[in-house]
C-alpha cells in the first residue's frame, strides 16, 4: 500500500492529509486563517507565512494521528511548491523537505493547479480516470488565483484552452465583498447576500463572449476576462453616490447581478467549449467551485451527453487530500524530487498530467 502525507501551503490554509493508493483519503486537516485576514479584506502573504509555521507542525501530527499512522508508515512526503504565495509555499516546501531528510523518504513536489483537477474524483469515482470513454476530460478550474479550462485526453495530454486575460473569477468576488464592505472571504458572502436580490435588476457586462457589440477575436473565444465588472461595479456604486449608498434592495439586487454575470461568463464558456472539443466528461473545480449558483447553473447548461463531475466542497477550497492523492501517481513511477526543490507563484506552461 501507498500510504502519502500531502502538505498545502499555497494561500492562506495549512492543511495535511493522508492518503492511501492516491484516492483513500485517510485524513484531512485545514487549518484556516481567514480572521487574520479579513481585517485587510484579502490574503497579506507574510501574514500567511507566519501563520503557516505556528500551525504547520500541529496540523501534520493532526493528520498523522488522525490516519492512525507514524510517519515511518509513510511511503513519501508531497507537498506544494506552486503556483502560490511565495513565503507562504516555502514553509510547506521547507518542513516537507525536513520530514525527507529526517526520516528519508522520497520528496515529491506538487502543482495546485493540477491537484484541483485530480481532487475532483476523491470520493467522485475515480475509477472513471481509468475508462477510455471518460476522455476527453475539459476542466473548469476557477478560483481566486486562477480561471481556466483545461482539456485532457486519453494518453495524459493536457492543454490549457481557455485562461483569464486579468483577474480570476475568485478575484472579482473578494474585490466587490471588498468594495462593499460585505467582508471576507468574499465568495461565500457574494453568495449568501445574493439570495435576497433580483439577479436580472442591473446588466453587468460579460466580457469576451461577443455580446458587447464588438465581435470576439478566435483567440478569445474561450478566454476569460473579469476586469470589465469589476469596473462596471466601480461605476455603479460611483452613479450611486458611492457604495455606503449601496444597501438594502439596491445591495441585494447589485450583488445577484454581479454575481450572475460571472456565473454566466463562466457556465456559457464551458458549455461552449465542451460542445467544440466533444468532451464526454466536464469537471468543475477549485474554491469558486462552491458556489451554489455556479454548480446549479453548470448543471443545467450542460447537455446530457456530458457528464458533469463537480468536486466536493471540501476538496474544492485548498486542501491536502488532492495533494497526496496526486502524488501517488508520482510515486508509482518514482518521479521523485530533490532537497534543492523550490517554489513557483505563477502557472507553467502544462503539457501533461501523470494520472491518465
Amino acid at each position: 500500500m501507498d500510504l502519502i502525507l500531502g502538505i498545502e501551503t499555497s494561500c492562506d490554509e495549512t492543511a495535511a492529509s493522508v492518503v492511501a493508493d492516491g484516492c483513500e483519503v485517510r485524513s484531512n486537516v485545514v487549518s484556516s486563517q481567514i480572521a487574520k485576514h479579513s481585517l485587510y479584506g484579502g490574503v497579506v502573504p507574510e501574514i500567511a507565512a507566519r501563520e503557516h509555521l505556528n500551525a504547520i507542525e500541529l496540523v501534520v501530527d493532526t493528520a498523522l494521528k488522525n490516519a492512525n499512522c507514524a510517519i515511518n508508515d509513510i511511503s513519501a512526503v508531497a507537498v506544494t511548491n506552486g503556483p502560490g504565495l511565495i513565503p507562504a509555499l516555502l514553509v510547506g516546501v521547507n518542513f516537507a523537505k525536513g520530514i525527507s531528510a529526517g526520516h528519508k523518504i522520497p520528496l515529491i513536489g506538487i502543482n495546485h493547479f493540477i491537484a484541483h483537477i485530480y481532487g475532483s474524483f476523491l470520493e467522485n469515482g475515480m475509477e472513471r480516470l481509468k475508462q477510455p470513454e471518460t476522455y476527453p476530460i475539459l476542466s473548469l478550474v476557477v478560483s481566486g488565483g486562477h480561471t481556466a479550462l483545461v482539456l485532457i485526453t486519453a494518453d495524459g495530454t493536457a492543454k490549457i484552452v481557455g485562461t483569464t486575460l486579468d483577474d480570476a473569477a475568485g478575484e472579482a468576488f473578494d474585490k466587490a465583498a471588498k468594495l462593499l464592505n460585505l467582508g471576507y472571504p468574499g465568495g461565500p458572502v457574494i453568495e449568501k447576500t445574493a439570495k435576497k436580490g433580483n439577479p436580472a435588476k442591473f446588466a453587468f457586462p460579460r466580457s469576451l463572449t461577443g455580446t458587447s457589440g464588438r465581435a470576439l477575436e478566435k483567440k478569445d473565444r474561450f478566454n476569460f476576462s473579469f476586469s470589465g465588472v469589476k469596473t462596471s461595479l466601480y461605476y455603479h456604486c460611483k452613479n450611486a453616490g458611492g457604495n455606503e449608498n449601496i444597501k438594502g434592495e439596491l445591495l441585494y439586487d447589485t450583488v445577484a447581478s454581479y454575481q450572475e454575470a460571472i456565473v454566466d461568463v463562466l457556465t456559457r464558456k464551458t458549455a461552449e467549449a465542451a460542445e467544440h472539443f466533444n468532451a464526454p466528461t466536464v469537471v468543475l473545480c477549485g474554491g469558486v467551485a462552491c458556489n451554489g449558483l455556479l454548480r446549479e447553473r453548470m448543471k443545467s447548461v450542460l447537455p446530457a451527453k456530458h457528464q458533469l463531475v463537480i468536486s466536493h466542497p471540501k476538496f474544492c477550497t485548498d486542501n491536502a487530500a488532492m495533494i497526496a492523492g496526486l502524488a501517488c501517481h508520482y510515486y508509482r513511477e518514482k518521479r521523485f524530487d530533490s532537497h534543492s526543490l523550490d517554489a513557483y507563484s505563477r502557472m507553467s506552461e502544462l503539457s501533461s498530467v501523470v494520472f491518465v
